[in-house]
């Protein structure tokens, strides 16, 4: 800021400057052309004198003495009057002069040219054909000022804006270091202010004797321009406005100024933050103080509940925190997460800080919302002295959080030594258990800190210390990789075979994290190569899952039984070949695994190569010669298997080596079966090929074309109908194809069988026709398809059943009256003498019963009340069993039945 000293000498100067121009006035009116005239004439003394710096070197209105300048002088009458008539915004006369071949840039003895002159007279049109036909938009005068320096200068905000537009030069500089920027600062045009900011004019551009745009509108007390400028300082990462700028720069003057004009002390940034906010961040004592003058609010809660206090004591203001506390600052006061001035201070390590607040009486205790306590944060930030200060307060040594956790849990998580010596050496327990049971010697292993571990085990921690699930600290240690632990922890008689609650040991633990370095410290050390988890999983079998050929070598090398099983009897080399890990399975076969080695469920490795398509380790186990046709419990091949999954690379495969297209399992399903009942055309395109039989029978006797039918695949019916399948093949109960259609309402499939040659009244061992099971189970579109392709309507079973008994029995209206429509009998009976409405009624159908009445010529009486409760007859079924997508290895489970 300019001292008084210099406001001095600035109005000693403005006063010659008066004298000087009041004694030549030719400078301001008529005669010959110079930068003094062209800047200030026409103005009002008072106005045209600026501060003493800008009078002295600036674009003044008064100027240097008439000398040869620029790229040609203004001295023909020609030339002169083109400038006259640039000032004058006369725009026809210039454009004659031009048209005469009168240099654009000519100017004259001071360096004005046209551009110059009709800028600062504001001339819009004249400045844009000047731009336009070629003028220098940065041509300089003789002090180095630039049109957009006058145009500035004078406030013409639409020449400014012209000449930005046309490129010039915000932040150009004249021979004393003037922007356009500082001009229009010193003069008060706002809105030029305003555009050229907006437009990058650079406001820490500064004179050559250090005055900024700022400045120079704070001297002269252009308010409005200060508030421009402070609330466009982008200095820092976030914009701030203008009170939060004087208060970071400590600038008194500033924020006085901006507090006269009637600004709120407590004015937010985006962020919630007050302008003591900021203070405090900064230490701004001053403007701290002028702030709670003017009214701020010492306690102002910002985003999250953050206070003045809160931010001082994280940056270790001392001063700015006493000042606040004496101002009525809140000690006690929490952030929305429970911070408390002291926690912050703890936190950042400003023992000062920490201190002060607990001579004030600080809560010493307090605890964040996690219930960490000051000390919690002292040990996070490994600030030694504010722990110790915390200490002789009197801090409770093991005070703990929500879950537990004390300061050397902290301490030992972050690897902060000191800190945990000084916690020691306090008393603190170092045999603590977290929630999860975890000691801070089990954090130091998982965070391999290994200096903490030294510390811990010399202050009696426990090296076989378990948390809830069983990890001791060398299960966490070799989980996590930590080769100098594991060592350090085996070195202190850490015993490798102890169990978790779920029976791992850490050999297990290293395998499944893929620690081979680990996995060979713990052999070397004694680790049981075999040990058994709950399930009875060894490590040999989690490196075979997670296909770890080194640590796989390693174990074997250390003795693992290849072939020891799971509770599920699966081998390592059933895991390999169900994960697909074919270097991992060459392994295992080279060091003797059993390819007849079966699960459970009897599943070889090959069925698990084929239910999960895993081609490389299928072609590896049959070049080992694996059973190609191993049956598991349920009679399942792998090609069965891979039929089912729709594996037809595997399915290929397996054909090729040999295996049979017409196995058998136990429930008489073939491979194509089972291709036939999910659609998997391509697996039975193959099958096909290979030479299965479309016609195969279950034990059952339904054959592919059955469960193709029944689950409505048309392509699959129209494959296995052009290799001859037999379309009209009874089941061992009767049911035809066309049966299974209609039934589950497939028309698609049951036109297909119809044009294959289909029997539309096909009977079923009870005489059901398909008729008679559309009927049952409701499937008018069914109903009319075979109505239509002429099903007999007064077929009937061995016990006399018509289609319509079947449709009155089961409540379907609908189909009662497609049925009559269609010269169905309402009167016939059945064996026992039954009509439909008879049964009807003794259903209780009241809408078919009103139905029936009106058709039927005899009345049916009511039951007799001592007559037997009617039986519900109903036409054959499929029941069948197929393999389960939900069992593992291919369970059974049965067909779903109506």
């Amino acid at each position: 800021m300019v001292g008084d000293s210099h406001a001095t000498r600035k109005l000693n100067l403005k006063n010659r400057l008066a004298c000087l121009c009041l004694e030549r006035p030719k400078y301001f009116h008529g005669g010959g052309l110079h930068e003094g005239a062209a800047v200030g004439a026409g103005r009002a003394v008072a106005t045209l004198l600026l501060n003493a710096y800008v009078a002295r070197r600036g674009v003044g209105t008064c100027f240097s003495k008439p000398s040869s300048y620029g790229r040609r002088a203004a001295g023909s009458d020609g030339n002169t009057s083109f400038l006259r008539a640039a000032r004058a915004g006369h725009l026809d006369k210039v454009l004659e002069h031009l048209k005469q071949n009168i240099d654009i840039n000519t100017s004259n003895a001071n360096g004005l040219n046209a551009l110059h002159l009709a800028s600062k007279d504001g001339h819009v049109q004249v400045v844009e054909e000047l731009l336009k036909r070629g003028a220098a938009v940065d041509s300089a005068t003789k002090k180095g000022n630039t049109a957009l320096h006058i145009a500035s200068l004078a406030g013409q905000e639409d020449v400014v804006r012209l000449l930005v537009h046309h490129g010039a030069s915000v932040n150009v500089q004249s021979q004393n270091g003037f922007t356009p920027l500082y001009m229009a600062a010193q003069e008060n045009h706002d809105n030029v202010v305003k555009y050229l900011l907006a437009n990058g004019a650079n406001q820490s551009l500064a004179t050559e004797d250090g005055f900024t745009p700022l400045a120079v509108a704070m001297q002269q007390g252009h308010d409005k321009v200060v508030t421009v400028l402070l609330e466009n300082d982008t200095r820092g990462k976030v914009r701030l406005p203008a009170l939060h700028i004087a208060a970071k720069k400590d600038d008194v003057k500033a924020a006085k100024l901006l507090l006269e004009n009637e600004h709120n002390p407590d004015v937010t940034s985006k962020s919630g933050f007050t302008p003591l906010h900021i203070a405090s961040h900064y230490g701004n004592e001053s403007i701290a103080n002028l702030l709670v003058q003017k009214g701020a609010d010492v306690n102002y809660s910002a985003k999250h509940n953050i206070s003045p206090l809160h931010v001082a004591a994280k940056w270790g203001k001392t001063n700015m925190v006493a000042l606040l506390l004496d101002r009525g600052a809140y000690i006690e006061s929490k952030t929305r997460d429970g911070l408390t001035p002291l926690h912050c201070a703890a936190r950042s390590g400003h023992e000062k800080v920490v201190d002060m607040l607990l001579e004030r009486s600080a809560p010493i205790s307090s605890k964040t919302k996690n219930g960490l306590a000051p000390l919690h944060m002292a040990a996070q930030g490994d600030h030694v002295d504010a722990a110790r200060i915390l200490l002789y307060h009197r801090a409770p040594v093991d005070e703990v959080t929500v879950d537990y956790l004390t300061a050397l849990h902290v301490a030992a998580h972050c690897g902060h030594a000191r800190v945990a010596k000084l916690l020691l050496d306090r008393g603190a327990d170092a045999n603590a258990r977290a929630l999860n049971g975890f000691t801070p010697l089990h954090i130091a292993c998982k965070k391999n800190r290994i200096k903490v571990v030294e510390l811990l085990l010399k202050h009696g921690a426990s090296i076989g210390a378990t948390t809830e699930s069983g990890l001791t600290p060398l299960h966490v240690a070799s989980f996590m990789g930590c080769m100098n632990i594991v060592i350090y922890l085996l070195q202190h008689e850490a015993n490798p075979d102890v169990p978790t609650v779920r029976g791992e040991t850490p050999l297990h633990l290293a395998a499944r994290a893929n620690q081979t370095d680990i996995i060979r410290i713990l052999l070397r050390n004694g680790a049981n190569v075999d040990a058994r988890a709950r399930e009875q999983q060894t490590p040999l079998h989690i490196a075979s899952r997670l296909g770890n050929v080194d640590i796989v070598m390693l174990l074997l090398q250390h003795g693992a039984k290849v072939d020891t099983t799971t509770k599920d009897m699966y081998t390592a080399l059933h895991i390999a070949a169900k994960e697909g890990q074919d270097e991992v399975a060459a392994a295992l076969l080279d060091n003797g695994a059993s390819l007849n080695a079966t699960t459970k469920k009897g599943f070889t490795p090959l069925h698990l190569a084929a239910k999960y398509g895993n081609i490389k380790v299928a072609k590896l186990l049959l070049q080992k010669e694996a059973p190609v046709d191993s049956q598991g419990k349920n009679g399942v091949t792998p090609l069965h298997v891979a039929s089912h999954y729709d594996h037809q690379n595997v399915a290929l495969l397996l054909l090729d080596k040999g295996a049979s297209p017409h196995a058998i399992a136990k429930n008489g399903h073939t491979p194509l079966h089972i291709a036939a009942r999910k659609n998997q055309m391509d697996i039975a395109n193959t099958l096909l090929e290979y030479g299965a039989q479309p016609s195969a029978e279950s034990k059952a006797g339904f054959t592919p074309l059955h469960l193709s039918a029944q689950e409505g695949h048309t392509d699959m019916t129209s494959l296995l109908l052009e290799h001859n399948a037999d379309v009209n093949h009874q089941a061992k109960n009767g049911l035809t194809p066309l049966h299974l259609c209609a039934q589950e309402d497939r028309v698609p499939v049951a036109e297909i069988l119809l044009k294959n040659g289909g029997e539309v009244d096909a009977q079923t061992k009870g005489g059901y026709t398909p008729l008679h099971v559309a009927c049952h189970y409701g499937q008018s579109n069914m109903v009319k398809f075979l109505l239509g392709n002429g099903a007999n309507v007064k077929s009937t079973t061995s016990i006399g059943y018509t289609p319509l008994h079947q449709a009155a029995q089961q409540g379907h209206t609908n189909i009662v009256n497609i049925l009559l429509e269609n010269s169905a009998q309402p009167n016939a009976v059945t064996t026992n003498g039954q009509t439909p409405l008879n049964i009807a009624q003794k259903q209780g159908y009241i809408s078919v019963i009103d139905t029936l009445k009106v058709v039927t010529e005899t009345p049916a009486g009511s039951p007799n009340v001592g007559e037997e409760k009617y039986r519900v007859v109903a036409p054959e079924a499929m029941q069948e069993t197929f393999m389960s997508d939900s069992e593992e290895e291919g369970g059974r489970c049965p067909k779903h039945t109506r």
